[in-house]
């Protein structure tokens, strides 16, 4: 599908990718974060008060569910074992606080925060992808962010059919998938 649009948004690169999607917009929502991603590793975040000033993006979005915010991710491998290991501390994200689907044809790296801020890019979700690493061992990531409505609104669509499972009656490799159907229906 090919659409024009008209568009007005922040290319970022580098640390501009942890500071602008991560710190200013996710970790500020209000009412949701979605996530499209292949990868799923631990991600390092800055967090005031904790004892080295970096800490689990988890123990970020525990503090996001409590605040009522939505949270959906969707991941194409296995979350990392750090990354399972953290969420598994975490019983407000285990019961349904943090809402992962697994689909193994998933290649979008994309957040949509609030409905209404969208970063799309190379960086999936990991900590050399988006995360505060150093520059010796960040990826080489870009993308970028944008508020234009219709453009989160085309991206929050693809994402709702991907989390209904609207492609998976059509899926040529449904017989690999672990959740065919739409993931459990």
């Amino acid at each position: 599908m090919q659409v024009k649009l008209r568009l007005e948004a922040q290319f970022l690169s580098g640390r501009a990718l942890y500071e602008q999607v991560v710190r200013d917009t996710m970790l500020a929502a209000r009412r949701s974060v979605w996530i499209a991603t292949a990868n799923v590793k631990e991600l390092y975040v800055e967090r005031p008060g904790l004892r080295r000033g970096y800490g689990s993006i988890l123990g970020a979005f525990d503090e996001l569910a409590e605040r009522g915010v939505e949270l959906r991710m969707i991941h194409a491998e296995l979350p990392s074992r750090r990354f399972r290991a953290a969420f598994d501390r975490r019983p407000r994200l285990v019961s349904g606080g943090l809402q992962m689907k697994h689909c193994p044809r998933n290649h979008l790296k994309a957040v949509v925060v609030d409905g209404a801020h969208l970063y799309l890019g190379s960086a999936n979700f990991t900590g050399a992808g988006l995360g505060a690493k150093g520059e010796d061992k960040r990826n080489f990531e870009l993308g970028f962010l944008t508020d234009n409505f219709e453009l989160c609104d085309r991206v929050q669509a693809l994402f709702q059919d991907l989390w209904d499972g609207e492609p998976c009656r059509r899926c040529a490799i449904r017989a690999e998938c672990p959740d065919p159907g739409g993931y459990g229906r």
